[in-house]
C-alpha cells in the first residue's frame, strides 16, 4: 500500500483531528496547490476546480468536519475502492 493509499485510509477513520502535512500531501497528490494566504485558513487551488479552504488549527492540525469534506471533494472513497479493486 501506498504512502498516499495509507493517508487516505487514515483520512476515512475519521479521527478526531489530522496533521496539516498530511492533508497538503494528499491535496497536492490530487493536482491541487496551496496559495499563499495571511489568514488561519490555508487556500488550495486546482485549475478547472473551485479552491478548497483549510482552516488550521495553529497551523498544525485539521478538524475532523474539514477532512471528511476534503474526502467527499476529492471523491476519495471511490479513488480508493478503484485502488484495491481494479
Amino acid at each position: 500500500m501506498s504512502r498516499l493509499e495509507k493517508l487516505v485510509a487514515l483520512f476515512f477513520r475519521a479521527p478526531s483531528d489530522v496533521s496539516f502535512q498530511d492533508v497538503v500531501k494528499v491535496l497536492e497528490a490530487f493536482g491541487y496547490e496551496k496559495r499563499p494566504s495571511k489568514s488561519g485558513h490555508e487556500v488550495f487551488v486546482k485549475l478547472g476546480e473551485y479552491p478548497i479552504t483549510v482552516p488550521t488549527v495553529k497551523g498544525r492540525r485539521v478538524k475532523r468536519v474539514y477532512v471528511r469534506k476534503i474526502v467527499e471533494r476529492l471523491g476519495l472513497e471511490e479513488w480508493y475502492e478503484k485502488q484495491h479493486n481494479p
